[in-house]
Parts: C-alpha cells; sequence; structure tokens
C-alpha cells in the first residue's frame, strides 16, 4: 500500500478582526489532523465533522490506493494571526482541545471586554464635551458606520465606538494587562481537559513562530567591503519554538508564560494596545502564582543582544505585522533537519481572509493617490504586502530547484549502482554483514568513489570541509554569545586558519585520494555525511521501495524505524548541548586558540564511537530483513559515497535529503464558493469598520467564524484530495455536504447572537 505524509506549513496573517474568521480555518485543520492521527492510531469513532474527515481518508485508502497522514508541523504568524497560530501549536503538541479559543474568541474579543478599566467612561456623562464630536462622527452624512457598517448592527457599533472614544485619549484604550491575562487563562483552560495523545508522531518536530516588532531595536553589524562593519538598527524580533513531539499527550509546547508573551506581543496593535514590556508578563506570573524557571533562558534565546546590554526590561514590543504581515520565510527556514519516514507531500496552506483588497487596487487605479492614502499606504499597507509576494516566488524557485535535482539524481542512479554492485557484487557473506565487516566494507567503497572520481573528488573534498567548518562555526558562535560577533563568519575564517595550518590546506595524498590528516578530520568532525547516508536509505524505503509487492510492508516499517533509530544517535550530536558545561569557556576563547576548540569537539562528540555503535543497531537490523530488501539497504549504504561525490557540490551542501517540491495552497472565501458566491463581500461582517467589525459584534464574530469553520471544511477537503489524481467531482461535493452539515449541527446550539444564521446557510448548503 502507497503511503504518504501531508505535511502543512501553515501561515496565518494579520487581519484585526478578521482573526475570528482564521481561528474557525485553524479549527478545521485541527478536526482534519485529529480524525488522521485516529485513523492511523486505531483512536475512538468521532462524531461530527471528524468524522467525515476520517471516512475521507478510509476512501482515500480503499478506492484511491493512498494511505494519508495529516500532519501539520509548522505554524506561524502575525498580529492577531500569531494568536490562533499560538493556540494551534499548543494543541497539536499537547493532545488537548482547541475548544476553549473558541470563547476567547467569541466571548471576549469585544472592545467593551479589552477596554482598560482605567480608560472606560465612568459614566454615561463621561466627556460630556465630547459628545458633539462623537455624533459628527457617527451621525453624519457619509460618516464611517454608515458608509462600513451593516444596518441591523449599526446601533451597535455606534454604541461601542462612543465608550471609545470617550474613554481616555493619547493613550491605548485597551488594556495590555488585561489581554495577557485573558491569553495566559485561555492557554491554562486549553490545558486543563483530559489530553488524547498529540497529532504528530512521537518525536517529529513541531514548530511554531510568531513575529513580533521591537519599537526601538538594536544595534547590529553588517560586513562590507569599506568600511569594512556598519551599524544598523533591527526591528524585527521573531518569536520562535521547536519542540518534539512527546510520546503521550499533556506537555506543553513550551512554558506558557512564554507563549502568553509571544500571542500578547504579536498582536499588540499600535495605539489599542500599549507596546509589551517585560514587566507585564512578571507582573502576570507574580498574579497567577506562577515561577518562570526558564525566564533567562528564554530571554537569552529572542532578544540576545538585549540580554548581552541589560536591556531586556527596556524592550518595547508591537504588532508583527507592523514589519512582516505573513512570516512565509519563518516557515521556510523551518523546513531544515527534518526526517520522512515515507513519500511527503509539503504544503504551505496560508490564510488570506480579504484577498478582494487588491480588487479594489483595480477599481480606483484612475484616481489620484490622496493625500492620507499615500502616507498609510507607504506606512503600513505596501510595506506588508510586497514581501509575501517575495516569498511566494523563493518558494516558487525552490520547488523547481528541487524537482531538477531529483531528474539529476535519478538519471545518476543507474550508473552509481551498477558501480556498486560490480564492487560487492561477488563479495563472500554480503548477505551476512557483522559490524566489523560493514566497517571494512565502507571504507572500501569510500576509496573506490575517490578512485572513480578523479580530480572531481577534490572539489567533492573541499565541499564538504567548507560545510563542517560552516556548521562547526555556528555551534561555536551559539555556545559563546559573549563574543558579540554579528555572525559566525569570523569564527568559520579562524577555524579555516587553523586547519591550513595543521597542513590541511590541500586535502590530497598525491594519488588523488585523502591526506591521512584530511580521513582523519573527517572521521572526527563529518556528522552531515553519516546523516546524509541514512537519509538517503530511508528515502528510498519510503518512497522508491514501496511500491515493490516483493516486500512486505511489515518489513519496510521495521526498516525505517530501524534506520530513523540510528538517525537519532547522530541527531543528538549536532547542537552544543551534549558538549559540556565548560565549553562555553573554551568556545569563547575561539580566535585565539581554535586548535583546542576543535580537538574538544571532536574528542566530546567521539564520532566513531557513535558509528560502531550505529552499525551494530544496523548489522541487527540488516539480519532481520528479507533477502531482497536486505540486499538493497546494503547496497545503497555502501553506495553512498558514489552519489555524495557526484551530487553535494551540486546541491551546495544540502546533500541528499529531500528533493520533493514544496507546494502552496491559499484559504480565502474567494476560493471556497461551494456553499455562497461572492467571497469575502458575501460571507464576511469583519471588514466592516475598517477590518475592525467583529470587534464591534458578537453576532459579527460569530458569523465570521462559522464561515471560517465552513470555508476550512471546504479546503481541507481540497487538500487531502490533491494528493490524488482520480477523485471525482462528485465524491468530492458529497464529502464536502456532508462536512457543512456537521459544522453547521456542530454550532446550532453556540451561535445564538443571529437566531437565524445556521437555518439560512443550511438552506443553502441543501440547495447547493
Amino acid at each position: 500500500m502507497r503511503q504518504k505524509e501531508l505535511r502543512i506549513a501553515l501561515i496565518c496573517y494579520g487581519g484585526v478582526s478578521l482573526a475570528v474568521y482564521m481561528h474557525g480555518v485553524t479549527k478545521e485543520l485541527w478536526h482534519l489532523a485529529r480524525a488522521s492521527r485516529d485513523y492511523h492510531g486505531d483512536g475512538p469513532e468521532r462524531g461530527g465533522v471528524s468524522a467525515v474527515y476520517r471516512d475521507l481518508l478510509t476512501t482515500m485508502e480503499s478506492r484511491h490506493g493512498l494511505r494519508l497522514r495529516v500532519l501539520p508541523d509548522i505554524v506561524t504568524g502575525a498580529s492577531a494571526g500569531g494568536i490562533n497560530a499560538v493556540f494551534l501549536a499548543q494543541a497539536i503538541h499537547s493532545g488537548h482541545s482547541l475548544e476553549p479559543l473558541t470563547e476567547l474568541w467569541l466571548a471576549n474579543a469585544d472592545v467593551e471586554r479589552l477596554l482598560d478599566p482605567d480608560a472606560r467612561p465612568w459614566s454615561w456623562a463621561a466627556k460630556l464635551w465630547a459628545m458633539p464630536l462623537v455624533w459628527w462622527l457617527l451621525r453624519r452624512p457619509g460618516n464611517v458606520v454608515s458608509e462600513s457598517v451593516a444596518p441591523e448592527t449599526r446601533a451597535e457599533v455606534r454604541r461601542k465606538v462612543s465608550h471609545l472614544v470617550r474613554s481616555r485619549w493619547f493613550e491605548p484604550p485597551f488594556s495590555g494587562d488585561g489581554f495577557s491575562a485573558l491569553l495566559f487563562d485561555a492557554l491554562m483552560e486549553v490545558s486543563a481537559g483530559e489530553p488524547d495523545a498529540p497529532l504528530l508522531p512521537p518525536g517529529h518536530p513541531l514548530d511554531l513562530m510568531v513575529t513580533a516588532t521591537d519599537f526601538r531595536g538594536f544595534l547590529s553589524l553588517l560586513r562590507l567591503n569599506s568600511p569594512p562593519t556598519v551599524e544598523e538598527s533591527e526591528h524585527r524580533m521573531p518569536i520562535a519554538f521547536r519542540s518534539k513531539t512527546p510520546p503521550g499527550g499533556g506537555e506543553n509546547v513550551a512554558e506558557p508564560l512564554e507563549l502568553t508573551m509571544a500571542a500578547r506581543a504579536t498582536a499588540s496593535f499600535p495605539g489599542a494596545f500599549p507596546p509589551l514590556r517585560l514587566e507585564e508578563i512578571d507582573r502576570l506570573a507574580a498574579a497567577r502564582g506562577r515561577r518562570w524557571n526558564g525566564r533567562g533562558a528564554f530571554l537569552d534565546r529572542i532578544m540576545p543582544v538585549h540580554v548581552r546590554q541589560g536591556s531586556e526590561a527596556h524592550v518595547s514590543l508591537i504588532d508583527g505585522s507592523v514589519l512582516i504581515n505573513a512570516p512565509f520565510a519563518a516557515a521556510r527556514g523551518a523546513l531544515t533537519s527534518r526526517s520522512a519516514q515515507r513519500e511527503v507531500d509539503r504544503r504551505f496552506v496560508y490564510i488570506d481572509p480579504r484577498p478582494d483588497r487588491f480588487g479594489s487596487l483595480e477599481q480606483s487605479i484612475d484616481r489620484p493617490v490622496g493625500f492620507f492614502g499615500a502616507i498609510f499606504g507607504s506606512l503600513s499597507t505596501i510595506p506588508r504586502e510586497q514581501p509575501i509576494r517575495d516569498n511566494l516566488e523563493a518558494l516558487e524557485r525552490q520547488s523547481r530547484e528541487a524537482v531538477r535535482l531529483a531528474r539529476i539524481v535519478k538519471a545518476l542512479r543507474p550508473e552509481v549502482e551498477g558501480a556498486v554492485d560490480k564492487l560487492f557484487g561477488m563479495t563472500l557473506f554480503l548477505d551476512r554483514p557483522t559490524p566489523k565487516r560493514l566497517a571494512a566494507w565502507r571504507t572500501k567503497a569510500q576509496q573506490a568513489a575517490a578512485d572513480r572520481a578523479g580530480y572531481a573528488f577534490q572539489a567533492y573534498a573541499q565541499t564538504k570541509v567548507a560545510g563542517i567548518i560552516d556548521t562547526l562555526a555556528q555551534v561555536v558562535l551559539a555556545a559563546a554569545p559573549a563574543l558579540l560577533l554579528p555572525d559566525a563568519e569570523p569564527i568559520a575564517l579562524r577555524l579555516r586558519r587553523e586547519l591550513d595550518e595543521r597542513g590541511l590546506f590541500s586535502l590530497a595524498d598525491g594519488g588523488g585520494g585523502l591526506s591521512e590528516a584530511a580521513v582523519a578530520f573527517l572521521r572526527a568532525h563529518d556528522l552531515a555525511f553519516r546523516v546524509r547516508r541514512l537519509r538517503l536509505i530511508a528515502r528510498r524505503l519510503s518512497i522508491d521501495w514501496e511500491a515493490d509487492e516483493t516486500i512486505p510492508d511489515t518489513a519496510l516499517e521495521a526498516a525505517r524505524e530501524a534506520i530513523y533509530d540510528i538517525l537519532a544517535l547522530y541527531f543528538a550530536q549536532e547542537s552544543g548541548t551534549n558538549l559540556g558545561d565548560d565549553f562555553a569557556v573554551l568556545a569563547g576563547k575561539v580566535m585565539s586558540d581554535p586548535g583546542a576548540v576543535l580537538d574538544a569537539l571532536a574528542a566530546r562528540r567521539l564520532l566513531p564511537e557513535v558509528d560502531a555503535e550505529a552499525e551494530e543497531r544496523l548489522s541487527a537490523a540488516l539480519d532481520e530483513m528479507p533477502k531482497e530488501l536486505r540486499r538493497r539497504v546494503l547496497l545503497t549504504y555502501l553506495g553512498f559515497p558514489f552519489y555524495d561525490a557526484a551530487t553535494l557540490p551540486l546541491l551546495q551542501n544540502e546533500g541528499l535529503t529531500e528533493f520533493d517540491a514544496v507546494k502552496v495552497d491559499r484559504i480565502s472565501p474567494e476560493d471556497a464558493r461551494s456553499i455562497r458566491a461572492g467571497g469575502t463581500k458575501a460571507t464576511l461582517r469583519g471588514t466592516e469598520f475598517y477590518n475592525f467589525g467583529a470587534f464591534f459584534s458578537r453576532a459579527y464574530r460569530e458569523n465570521d467564524y462559522l464561515w471560517g469553520r465552513l470555508h476550512g471544511a471546504e479546503r481541507m477537503i481540497d487538500l487531502v484530495a490533491s494528493t490524488v489524481e482520480n477523485f471525482s467531482d462528485g465524491e468530492l461535493a458529497a464529502f464536502k455536504q456532508r462536512a457543512f452539515l456537521a459544522v453547521l449541527d456542530e454550532e446550532d446550539g453556540r451561535l445564538t447572537a443571529d437566531p437565524g444564521l445556521i437555518a439560512r446557510i443550511r438552506s443553502e448548503v441543501l440547495a447547493a
């Protein structure tokens, strides 16, 4: 049976009150991922929309021959979209429900709930002198409420706008402390219920990143030719978390105070909330009686320059969408170091509630740009939108390159496999490998690859060494932030000079192979080569050999588990966390004594000893494999030097890891028209009052949340169906209608602000 993982990197835009719509969408992704976990883990049969998604996965397997897993493993967001990202990541990692966030949005995302108690008008007569101004703003002909708010909610919006205008002036009207408390309490409520298992497999990495803006910024060094360095201010402050999925539910993706700080910072809308300062989270911790044990390490990670300068208490963070409204780059950065036990279909999915905003550009193209339009566009709209296009184009280039490289490697395969078969085809005991034999055969294969590559082998070796130096420099820099270096390049240059002094300027031995010093260096430090070799085997097991009916699925699964068990030995050596407490002191002296640092890295990581353990495990795994699979795995393991010598220079030090293209999908009202045509204008109400509409009316929030769920359900089904080529339109429509009706049934008792909302949409679903 063909298997595939649909891995989703979700990007949540900033969108002011349209974040309520985005929550509805993310809730459907959560339902789909939960159904996938239950389906593959023999979880309980659930009702509602989860049952529809489970039936969809069953149909994919029974009718279309694909056993599909849905893994949302990268989540990024900006502004209010960042709040959705934080809560979704917590639910994925912990196995808890996402329901408490629904109540946060519906009940608490209201201007009257968010107003700072000190800013509220103390009576109907507060700021009585301002009433004429309020009347003029809200009731004059062509006023903003009449122009942008539906008639049935104008009275409610006018009342709440009046309260807002008559609250304090020249200070943010909303409470920062109150907002932080709301977020923290909602996170605690998410964690209070009985958890299920996490939605990702044990050990699978989950990446969460939200954007924040450091209002004052900090000075960072840039390298030039002349002068050598200059100082520039940096205001971007991403707040990122990475966690390996635990085997059981109930574990937080990060400390809740840190998640609260991330959500509060990214959604600190300028003028509405005060900038977030660290003291606000400290007050929250004290008020809730929670110890923040990892406070220092967290701050050192997200604002290292401020921590070194002792200025972290004075940092003021404002809304992340000021500079980055759609954090695609963060999602791209999280793609590295992700292994796969089966075929991967990688998707970048972004939620854009208002793609119709570009239509207004076409409608107004003949009109001159107004005074305020030019100011606000240059300060906000243009800087937020342009990077989105840049990132999408970068993803497209990356995907084209992945396809090109996959084609190159496929073309190389017959020649490489022929060379390996010729080298080992008549070897005695090849079907009975032992750790000792594996080590000897591995050495023989590496020498043969060097001989066959000729003079090109030296270019390959230099590429390997350059990559090793860069990696070691990053490890040293991370261990010694007190060096105050802008990047790892000075460390890499110093390590390179040290190797030159050790006689490694040239790696050749005069006969086309490597010198003894070069071999010793690679054995001590070339961790990436070991990882690439095992990943090639994993890829063959997951994709190339899975369709072979002569190899049982159980044997392939056992082999994959064995390979990833061995990979874990090497992954444990990638960071500097196991180098000892005193390594930071040693790393701080790298510019004066780089040799001591290199020797310490070799002595503490002990890669040759890890190799011995790895080949013990590989030998045991090979013994358990059917004969044909054993031969394929063994020849791939031994033949890897041939592949690596041919492909590493092409892949610019990435090596044989992933050749899968990244596909991009959008979720918006314009893309989900099965129920109602017309897109955003026909469905969402939060767009009114300059996208603040849902903060002034619960009816609007309920409407947008429900449409978020419905549009999310439609696009989840589209995503799943797009992983095969023969999913019929009739099948698709039937699943969508079932999902729509299930969502409406689930929300029937909760969404009551507009009594006719559910009934109206249900009639449209049945009529479609």
